[in-house]
């Protein structure tokens, strides 16, 4: 039985260890980039994916119980409303946004 909790530990570790790692490449490209545009790309993808990973380690390590599944709420929110946002906040930017043509490369075909 011992040898379970172990396996479901280093699962949970892994998840979460590569949630932290997409987090900060989330930073790290919000930094680098330019563009207003590609900087909330770079940090909404992140976050969600990020914020899923870690979820997803906690709710293993918690195991089957009602904070596992506040967990899975909360993440399934997290996924609908995350990238509709940042699609909002783009498309009011790039409404907005006089000088558009200027600052990215538009591809007109």
């Amino acid at each position: 039985m011992e040898i379970l909790q172990w396996i479901r530990f280093i699962i949970a570790a892994l998840f979460i260890a590569c949630g932290i790692i997409v987090e900060i490449m989330a930073i790290v490209g919000v930094y680098r980039f330019k563009y207003v545009l590609n900087r909330m790309h770079c940090s909404a993808m992140g976050d969600t994916l990020g914020l899923d990973m870690v979820l997803i380690g906690i709710i293993i390590i918690s195991g089957f119980t009602y904070t596992s599944l506040k967990l899975l709420v909360t993440l399934i929110i997290f996924m609908f409303t995350s990238p509709v946002s940042s699609h909002l906040i783009a498309k009011m930017e790039i409404e907005t946004n006089k000088d558009f043509e200027k600052e990215c490369e538009v591809k007109r075909q």
